[in-house]
């Protein structure tokens, strides 16, 4: 299953199946038309997540585990995997947050730094359409760097599969919420529930960096010309790419131009998601 992507739930023995799809079934209704199963939420609320401030490593380009992020934020830090040896770039899953179920979809800098490929935007968008198909809230945590390149990504149909997942988050009428935790770049960005595909609240840390493509690649297509004339290329390039990510990798001018609704708190990620979903209940 972690080659083929079949089967969805794996378990040592029959016995931990039977406990797995327990637990599973307590996140889902019954059938479409019913909202899922509530529980008494013994998980406060309001609480903070001083935790997450310590997550991000200081480079950019240093990996964390974005599951530890989910953990975090959800009650009672418990959260049902779903696919969880396949297309692992992804994580996918089922919590509860104030008692009641989301689903959660977050690149996982940990493999192949957060690229979203085939498989892992085939992942997402099944996972997406069954949140949707039973009535169950969306939070999408951001830190992608881009779509995975390679003639092999080409020739498999990675832009028919990326729209997928696209098309999944289009049609979805459930509330959902986007918080951006590290890199949004470009399209990648876009089909992991931006606003401009309709995700009700987008929320950025500070650590957010929004762009159309990082600072090094970008240096290299805009400042072109500049680079080969430069006395010394290296130096300036080093410079460009300085002042590239002071104006361009921060969430603020996003939030000016409305493509989130605020930068937040690290540690008030929760609280934030809870008011959110209370907000677009009705």
């Amino acid at each position: 299953s972690s080659k083929s992507g079949v089967a969805n739930f794996v378990a040592n023995d029959e016995e931990a199946v039977l406990d797995d799809v327990k637990f599973l079934l307590s996140f889902l209704p019954s059938n479409n038309l019913e909202q899922p199963p509530t529980d008494e939420p013994l998980d406060d609320p309001d609480r903070l997540c001083p935790e997450l401030l310590d997550i991000m490593p200081d480079s950019p380009n240093m990996p964390y585990d974005m599951k530890a992020v989910i953990a975090s934020v959800v009650d009672d830090g418990e959260y049902l995997e779903y696919h969880a040896n396949w297309a692992k770039a992804i994580t996918c899953g089922f919590a509860r947050l104030n008692g009641k179920p989301i689903g959660i979809v977050g690149n996982q800098p940990m493999i192949l730094a957060g690229v979203l490929d085939i498989e892992s935007s085939s992942k997402a968008a099944r996972f997406v359409r069954t949140c949707d198909a039973f009535n169950i809230p969306l939070v999408t945590f951001v830190d992608v760097p881009g779509f995975l390149p390679g003639v092999d990504q080409e020739y498999g149909g990675i832009i028919r599969h990326g729209a997928k997942l696209l098309y999944a988050y289009c049609e979805a009428t459930v509330p959902r919420i986007q918080i951006i935790t590290r890199k949004a770049y470009g399209g990648a960005y876009v089909v992991m529930d931006s606003k401009s595909i309709g995700s009700d609240l987008a929320y950025a840390w500070p650590t957010a960096e929004l762009a159309v493509m990082g600072p090094n690649g970008a240096v290299e297509i805009v400042y072109r010309r500049e680079l080969q004339q430069a006395a010394d290329p290296v130096a300036r390039r080093a410079e460009l790419v300085n002042e590239y990510t002071e104006k361009y990798a921060n969430p603020y001018a996003a939030a000016e131009r409305g493509y989130i609704d605020d930068v937040i708190d690290p540690a008030e990620t929760r609280q934030k998601i809870v008011a959110g979903f209370r907000m677009l209940r009705t």
